[in-house]
């Protein structure tokens, strides 16, 4: 990683490299999320795959369910998953975000360092 001065910002090809990296963990975090979604409705409530999949994806990305879940395991299940993946979803845009604030935060403190020596 960058090891710069603490006062100097990191250079842009970093902040992207450390964009990238996040959206990568963010991806897999959510794809990890969707497995367990799929296996849980599938194996639950007896969903075929295909069914399960778009189920699961439409619960995480805050949709709604799609699927009429029967058994009382996959009412149970599905509701455990739908309060999982708001977590996960808040989780997601916070990893993905993380390198924009921590830019802009320590852009303000430069800013307010190089005030403070002009004084």
């Amino acid at each position: 990683m960058y090891e710069g001065k603490h006062d100097e910002l990191a250079p842009v090809s970093v902040f992207y490299k450390r964009m990238l990296w996040n959206l990568m963990v963010a991806c897999g975090l959510l794809g990890i999320c969707l497995c367990i979604g799929i296996f849980g409705y599938h194996y639950t409530d007896n969903i075929a795959w295909i069914d399960a999949l778009h189920n699961a994806s439409m619960i995480l990305s805050g949709m709604g369910p799609v699927v009429t879940i029967k058994s009382v395991g996959g009412k149970l299940f599905s509701s455990f998953y739908a309060l999982f993946s708001g977590v996960a979803f808040i989780t997601n845009i916070g990893i993905i975000l993380a390198p924009m604030a921590h830019r802009l935060y320590h852009r303000l403190h430069v800013e307010e360092s190089d005030d403070e020596a002009k004084n």
